[in-house]
């Protein structure tokens, strides 16, 4: 048989035949291995590419802080405490420790010394009032006590006060000492600069107190729509009369009414009177223009109610 009849054979082809398959398969095989690893090692440089990609403010975004909370103390002054103190520790005496005020202030300020005064050697007391509070540190406080004596003179104490965080309890931690009283500031200057003169304004103001504090007559022409005011009951005074009423805005002393809804800030000085003598007395209002009249719209310190008045 000649060469070229057993090349073309069938039988010896198949032997070649499957060594090029099987090449194929082993270079899909590495293949598959390097696409693995590159899959692998590409992961951590793609995280660390967007991860160096990112704005900060992405990260600001998400991350989560909480917000600082403080903690502040609810405890109130402890000027009634000092001043009810003082004014039992002034009526003790060392020398009658079963007394009320001895054994009052004693349990208050259990380290305390009571006084010891002699008869007759210092007026009566008359009043006592707690003037200034001054915290001095977390629970630590000292109260400014005035003593006020039948005769007229005045001597402050200066009371150690300690109190709990919810300002339930006390205790006066030491006896009181003598002090100076606070000082004096000058009287600012007023701001109702504009002299109101006769007219229709004064004549709102004096019939309304008039009525206000003698209960002769109703307040209620005298308010604004939607101002809630109750007269002083029982009345105090038999007779006020307007001595002088001055205003903030000049358009209170026109002579005529301004339009409809115009404010003014007003100060009344006037004398009251009663059984027992003349009282001067200053009222501070907000007086609103309508339909050609001045009406009450506030009167400060007075529990007026405008709600709505406005």
């Amino acid at each position: 048989m000649s060469v070229g009849k057993q090349a073309s054979g069938g039988a010896p082809a198949a032997p070649v035949a499957a060594g090029v398959r099987l090449e194929a398969m082993r270079r899909r095989v590495r293949l598959s291995r390097l696409a693995v690893w590159t899959v692998i090692a590409a992961g951590p440089v793609a995280l660390a590419i967007a991860l160096a990609s990112t704005p900060p403010t992405v990260a600001a975004a998400t991350t989560t802080t909480p917000a600082p909370v403080r903690t502040v103390s609810s405890a109130a002054a402890p000027g009634g405490y000092a001043q009810l103190f003082v004014g039992a520790w002034l009526r003790s005496n060392t020398s009658d420790l079963s007394s009320a005020q001895a054994r009052l202030a004693q349990s208050m300020a259990p380290d305390a010394d009571l006084p010891d005064p002699a008869p007759g050697a210092q007026s009566t007391l008359a009043s006592v009032t707690a003037v200034r509070s001054a915290q001095r540190g977390s629970g630590v406080w000292s109260v400014t006590v005035a003593a006020q004596y039948a005769n007229g003179s005045v001597r402050y104490y200066a009371v150690p006060v300690a109190a709990d965080r919810s300002g339930g309890a006390f205790a006066v931690t030491a006896t009181p000492g003598v002090v100076a009283g606070p000082g004096r500031i000058a009287v600012p200057e007023s701001p109702y600069g504009v002299t109101v003169p006769d007219g229709d304004l004064s004549s709102a103001v004096g019939p309304f107190l008039s009525a206000y504090l003698t209960g002769r007559g109703e307040i209620g022409p005298y308010l604004a729509p939607g101002v809630v005011l109750s007269a002083v009951a029982p009345a105090p005074y038999t007779a006020v009369s307007v001595k002088q009423v001055s205003a903030v805005e000049r358009a209170a002393a026109a002579e005529q009414v301004p339009g409809d809804g115009t404010r003014v800030q007003v100060a009344a000085r006037v004398e009251a009177r009663d059984a027992g003598g003349r009282w001067p007395l200053t009222y501070e209002l907000t007086m609103r223009a309508r339909s050609g009249r001045w009406e009450v719209a506030d009167l400060q310190s007075g529990s007026a109610d405008d709600k709505g008045a406005r």
